[in-house]
C-alpha cells in the first residue's frame, strides 16, 4: 500500500474513534484489524443455531454511548442509530423475591428504596445534578485541573466513603441499596471495597440516573457500522484479518494510533521504545477476567421478583458481602462458589431482538480467575436459578466463552481481561507507566489509544479521540478539531 498520513491498528471503539478524528481533519487515513470484521469488543454476531437471534459479542449495554463527549459530537441519533432505554436502569435481585431496583427516574428509586431512600438521594442527587461535569472530569485526559472543580471534590469524597472498608457499609441500614451499588462497582472486576470500583459504581450509577443505561436497537454492531460509514465516507481505508507484528510491516506514516494492549503495542514498536517504557508497557499488569455465556430463551427470565424483569441490567451477585466474598476469591486466583454473574436483556427494551416463537439473546459473563479455562454455562445458569426459579426450562441453547479464549476474539482481552488492564487509581490516570503524557508510548508520533489509557473501559471512544487530538497536534500542526456531526 502507499504511504499514509495516519495508520490506526486495531479497530475496537477507540481505534475507530480516532481515526474518524484524523480523517475527518483531512489526512489519509488507514486502519488495521486483526479479526475478520471490525469493532472490537463492540460487535455482534449471529447465533450459531437459533434463526434470528444476534448475540453481541462482548459489550451489551452503553450508558457512555449517550454521554461521552466524542459520541455526542458524533450524533449516533443522527446516523440511525437508535438507543433503547429501559425503566429500570439496573437491578439486584435478592433472596426471599427482595430486590433493589435502580429506576432512570431518581425519585423513584429513592421510594422503592424506603428507609436508605434519602441517603440514596444524599449519595447521588448532586452527582446527577451535575452530570456533564462529573463526565467532563472522568473522561478527560487527566492532563489538567478538572474543569468543574467543586464537582471533581464531590465525586472524590464519596469514591473514597465507597473505596474504603472502613467507611463503606456506615450510609445505609438495609440489604437492598448496598447491594444495589455494589452490583455496580464490580463492573470493574476488582476486589471489593476498592477506589477503582468506587469511582465506577458511582460514575455509572450517576449516568443511571441522568441519561440511562441504554441498549443500541439492534445489537451494539450498530455503533461499530455508523463509525465505519463515516470513515468511508471521509476516505479512510480499512483492512481486516491482518495481524501486526512490527512496525515495519504498516505503510509509511506521520502517526501511528494503537488500540492495542501495552504489551502488544511494545511488541510492535519493537527497540524503538525507550527501555524504561518497553519495560513498563511489557509488564503492565492485566486484570481479573470475566467468561462469557451467551443464552438463546424460550420467554423472558422468570424472576421471582417480576419487577427485575424490567431492568436491561441484572447484577446476579447476592449481597454486598456475598459479592465482596466472590471478587476476592477471584482476585486470588479462585473460581468463587456463588460467582459475580452479570446479565443483559436486550428484548426488555428492544423488543425486536426476540426471534420466532419469542426466543430471545441473554447475554451474561461470569467473574474468573485470569486465564480460566472453565465453561462457566451450569455456574451462570445456577446462579440465575437462584433468583429466578425455571429459569433452566426456558433455555434453549448456550454457548460459552471461557476467558482464556476470549483473546481470540479480541487480542486486548489478555487472559480473559475485559477492562484493559488491572483498575487502579494510578493506573486510570496514568496508563500504563508514569509519565506526564499517559498516551505517548515514547516513539515519537506513536501513541497508545486503548482501553488501558485514561478514561479507561468502556464503549465511548474517548482514548481514541484524545491521542488522535495529540496528534493533530504533534505531528500535523493541527489546532483546530474538526466537526464531528454528521455532514460535516
Amino acid at each position: 500500500m502507499t504511504d499514509v498520513d495516519a495508520v490506526v491498528v486495531g479497530a475496537g471503539p477507540n481505534g475507530l474513534a480516532g481515526a474518524v478524528l484524523l480523517a475527518r481533519a483531512g489526512l489519509r487515513v488507514h486502519v488495521v484489524e486483526e479479526q475478520p470484521t471490525p469493532g472490537g469488543g463492540a460487535r455482534s454476531v449471529d447465533d450459531w443455531v437459533v434463526p434470528g437471534i444476534r448475540h453481541d459479542l462482548c459489550s451489551a449495554v452503553h450508558p457512555m454511548a449517550l454521554a461521552s463527549p466524542f459520541f455526542r459530537g458524533f450524533d449516533l441519533a443522527a446516523r440511525g442509530v437508535r438507543m433503547r432505554t429501559p425503566e429500570v436502569s439496573y437491578a439486584q435481585p435478592l433472596d426471599g423475591g427482595r430486590a433493589g431496583l435502580a429506576f432512570r427516574d431518581l425519585d423513584r428509586t429513592v421510594d422503592a428504596l424506603g428507609p436508605d431512600g434519602a441517603a440514596w438521594r444524599d449519595l447521588f442527587a448532586p452527582l446527577v445534578r451535575h452530570a456533564d461535569d462529573v463526565v467532563a472530569f472522568l473522561m478527560g485526559d487527566h492532563r489538567h485541573l478538572p474543569p468543574h472543580l467543586l464537582t471533581a471534590v464531590r465525586f472524590g469524597l464519596r469514591a473514597l466513603e465507597q473505596g474504603l472498608g472502613a467507611t463503606w457499609d456506615r450510609r445505609f441500614r438495609t440489604s437492598e441499596a448496598p447491594a444495589l451499588l455494589s452490583g455496580v462497582a464490580a463492573h470493574a472486576i476488582t476486589p471489593l471495597p476498592s477506589i477503582a470500583a468506587a469511582g465506577t459504581s458511582l460514575m455509572l450509577g450517576t449516568l443511571a440516573h441522568a441519561t440511562g443505561w441504554s441498549v443500541p436497537e439492534g445489537g451494539t454492531q450498530v455503533i461499530t457500522d455508523a463509525l465505519l460509514a463515516d470513515l468511508d465516507a471521509h476516505g479512510a481505508t480499512l483492512e481486516t484479518g491482518r495481524r501486526v507484528t512490527a512496525l515495519d510491516e504498516l505503510p509509511a506514516a506521520h502517526a501511528y494510533l494503537l488500540d492495542t494492549a501495552p504489551g502488544a503495542a511494545a511488541r510492535i514498536l519493537g527497540e524503538r521504545v525507550p527501555p524504561r517504557m518497553s519495560r513498563a508497557m511489557r509488564r503492565f499488569r492485566h486484570g481479573d477476567a470475566a467468561a462469557k455465556v451467551d443464552l438463546v430463551l424460550g420467554g423472558p427470565v422468570p424472576w421471582r421478583n417480576p419487577d427485575v424483569g424490567r431492568a436491561g441490567t441484572v447484577h446476579v451477585g447476592g449481597t454486598r458481602a456475598e459479592m465482596a466474598a466472590a471478587e476476592h476469591a477471584v482476585h486470588a486466583g479462585r473460581h468463587a462458589e456463588h460467582p459475580m454473574v452479570l446479565v443483559s436483556d436486550p428484548a426488555v427494551s428492544d423488543p425486536g431482538r426476540a426471534g420466532a416463537a419469542g426466543r430471545r439473546p441473554l447475554w451474561t459473563y461470569a467473574h474468573v480467575p485470569a486465564g480460566s479455562d472453565v465453561d462457566m454455562t451450569e455456574a451462570v445458569v445456577a446462579r440465575i436459578e437462584r433468583y429466578a426459579p425455571g429459569f433452566r426450562d426456558v433455555v434453549v441453547d448456550a454457548r460459552a466463552i471461557p476467558a482464556s479464549r476470549l483473546s481470540a476474539h479480541d487480542s486486548a482481552y489478555v487472559g480473559g481481561d475485559i477492562a484493559g488492564g488491572a483498575l487502579s487509581l494510578r493506573r486510570v490516570l496514568s496508563g500504563p507507566a508514569l509519565q506526564r503524557d499517559p498516551y505517548a508510548t515514547g516513539v515519537p508520533g506513536a501513541y497508545l489509544c486503548s482501553a488501558s489509557v485514561p478514561p479507561g473501559p468502556g464503549v465511548h471512544g474517548m482514548g481514541g479521540w484524545h491521542a488522535a487530538r495529540r496528534a493533530l497536534v504533534e505531528r500535523f500542526g493541527i489546532r483546530e478539531l474538526p466537526s464531528l456531526a454528521p455532514g460535516a
